[in-house]
């Protein structure tokens, strides 16, 4: 008999998928942000922060090797989806190879979030997930993206970004007011939450 898998084993990325993050981490740095991926507590943490149960429609910008992408889908509702936009070509691979019908993955990037939705038929979200490093970007691409976010959410939807440094707090201040903020320590590095609720 197959011993049942535990919540840590479950939240594990596989080996392949952990080599694949760290290549692309060495690759591309500025773009991947991290050497390894999210901890399952830092996922624990944004799904809760983003409240995904109640969801019918979530965007992950930045998803990597989809270790986030998985902790959400193990929380979504069965009727909801999840559009994954990945910059990289190599985590787009991995992402694709995902079995669950409710995951669409978009190559592209985070500041053609609208077209993505229209071109996979989805409705305005009620969360926007984001672990694209905003610190390593311009700011003009990093208002760009917040712009676009915030214009593709649903009235009442939230915009909750993991980021090890404050920048998106600042450009997000600048847009759309101040979030609320919190913070997971079980994660390597650490990371800041940071969320804005779009009133309705």
């Amino acid at each position: 008999m197959v011993p049942a898998m535990t919540n840590l084993q479950r939240f594990k990325p596989q080996p392949d998928q952990r080599l694949t993050f760290l290549n692309e981490f060495i690759r591309r740095p500025g773009l991947v942000g991290s050497v390894i991926p999210s901890s399952r507590f830092l996922e624990r943490k944004i799904v809760s922060t983003a409240e995904v149960t109640r969801a019918s429609s979530v965007v992950e910008l930045g998803p990597g090797t989809g270790g986030t992408t998985r902790a959400v889908l193990r929380a979504l509702p069965t009727s909801s989806r999840i559009l994954a936009i990945e910059l990289s070509a190599q985590f787009t691979a991995v992402l694709r190879r995902h079995p669950d019908p409710r995951l669409a993955v978009e190559h592209g990037s985070a500041a053609d979030i609208r077209a993505a939705l229209d071109r996979h038929q989805m409705e305005p979200p009620d969360v926007v997930l984001s672990g694209i490093p905003f610190s390593t970007m311009p700011n003009r691409l990093g208002r760009r993206i917040i712009e676009e976010v915030w214009s593709s959410l649903a009235p009442g939807g939230r915009f909750v970004a993991y980021q090890f440094r404050d920048r998106v707090s600042v450009l997000g201040r600048q847009i759309i007011g101040r979030p609320k903020v919190d913070i997971e320590l079980l994660n390597v590095p650490p990371m800041r939450l940071y969320c804005w609720k779009k009133p309705r």
